[in-house]
């Protein structure tokens, strides 16, 4: 598909070719939904315990700062909600050294790949540093867009080419993209399934 439609793959050509499909301003609504859902989902992630509670106060180590920065609040949330869900999260968002990159990269199928400098002060398996070397989106074991600005915009833009290519969500996040498509944009299906729903309603109490 790269090579057969190589100019779909550019920031500007996803959103447009979604704005044809789908009628939506992608990066517009994703972001205003993201925004608007940060407050509550940080304070549900609190309210967890158990197993559930020490992988989301893991991810939330990275916002501890009195005011911290936007992409490390959305990046959080776009962390969290995989595990609220049950989604195996692990298996999509990949973090890993400059160079161990082709290795990491060998073990991907579908996902984000954020890739780190050694010398980085804030590395890490789970950093969520927001000045990497380069954040990856990944399909069918290829990097297919490079040099994303971030971690919440690769996730936006790999939403918008998983739907503009009508490609099966991945087993490992199709909660949280089925999340995205129905509650974020507001898209298909409006009959929720009991997880989806049941974050939808904390989240928007």
């Amino acid at each position: 598909m790269v090579e057969r439609w190589p100019a779909l793959f550019t920031e500007r050509q996803v959103y447009a070719e979604f704005n044809r499909i789908a009628s939506k301003n992608l990066e517009g609504d994703f972001f205003e939904a993201l925004d608007q859902y940060v407050p509550r989902a940080i304070n549900l992630f609190k309210s967890k315990r158990g197993t559930l509670g020490q992988k989301l106060t893991e991810i939330m180590q990275h916002i501890t700062s009195v005011t911290p920065d936007v992409i490390a609040l959305r990046s959080v949330v776009l962390k969290g909600i995989p595990i609220v869900l049950g989604d195996d999260s692990e298996e999509f968002f990949k973090t890993c050294f400059d160079t161990t990159r082709d290795e990491t990269l060998a073990s991907i199928t579908v996902g984000v790949l954020t890739v780190l400098s050694e010398d980085s002060p804030h590395s890490g398996p789970s950093s969520m540093d927001c000045q990497p070397i380069s954040t990856a989106i990944v399909l069918e074991g290829g990097i297919v867009m490079d040099n994303v600005k971030d971690l919440p915009h690769a996730v936006c833009l790999m939403f918008g080419l998983t739907y503009a290519l009508h490609l099966v969500y991945p087993k490992c996040m199709a909660n949280t993209l089925r999340f995205i498509q129905a509650v974020m944009l507001g898209l298909g299906n409006k009959v929720l399934p009991p997880k989806l729903l049941s974050l939808k309603n904390s989240l928007l109490v």
